[in-house]
């Protein structure tokens, strides 16, 4: 599923205005940073059919410093066979545990955090498995570029617990997925987890 070629344009847009406004000393340089900005934030509601581009204006404005791809964390738990998904009220599908990285944490231990936040399940990490360009993998178009870190993890605790953002905890085996929040993870990436958790060896995977 590639990315429309008008979101990579907006996306670029974007990441030139806010790189200009992290650097820029001269208050007429910001004043067309800001502008070009605000552009590309109309130009991403055109595309995406939304009906007031502000929403996207806040969400640019908040994004400062430099711009890079945001880190999405990702946990394989397994139990006999089977791997650890959650389903998520934001559209009641599910995914595996995991969200984006915070400022601080170490990626192996937000994949620790999340689980445990989002399952109840306490977990140890045993290999990062894979590190992902999200727009190489069938997801859904989004604004940000973002990387995603996959972590194959062992239950070592816990028990089921659903969360402010999950409604259901439960372990599936390889052939019966629930429908899948394609937004966070596919099938194929699942089931590369598989791969990974049975055959330990395999090194890193990345694009």
């Amino acid at each position: 599923m590639r990315n429309p070629q008008w979101l990579e344009w907006c996306r670029r847009f974007q990441a030139l205005a806010q790189n200009g406004l992290a650097y820029c000393k001269d208050e007429y340089d910001r004043q067309r940073y800001e502008e070009i900005q605000r552009l590309a934030a109309e130009m991403m509601a055109k595309g995406a059919s939304l009906p007031d581009s502000a929403p996207l204006v806040d969400l640019f404005k908040n994004d400062v410093g430099y711009a890079t791809p945001k880190i999405d964390i990702r946990a394989a738990v397994f139990d006999r066979e089977r791997i650890l998904l959650v389903r998520e009220r934001q559209d009641g599908c599910w995914t595996l545990p995991g969200g984006w990285a915070d400022v601080g944490d170490a990626p192996s231990s937000a994949a620790i955090r999340e689980v445990k936040e989002e399952s109840g399940y306490e977990v140890v990490v045993r290999k990062l498995a894979a590190v992902y360009d999200r727009d190489k993998h069938e997801h859904p178009p989004m604004a940000y570029h973002v990387y995603k870190f996959f972590f194959v993890c062992e239950l070592c605790g816990g028990k089921a617990e659903n969360s402010l953002e999950t409604s259901g905890v439960e372990f599936f085996r390889e052939d019966k997925f629930p429908p899948l929040s394609l937004a966070r993870v596919t099938p194929a990436q699942i089931k590369h987890m598989f791969g990974h958790y049975r055959n330990p060896e395999w090194p890193t995977s990345f694009d």
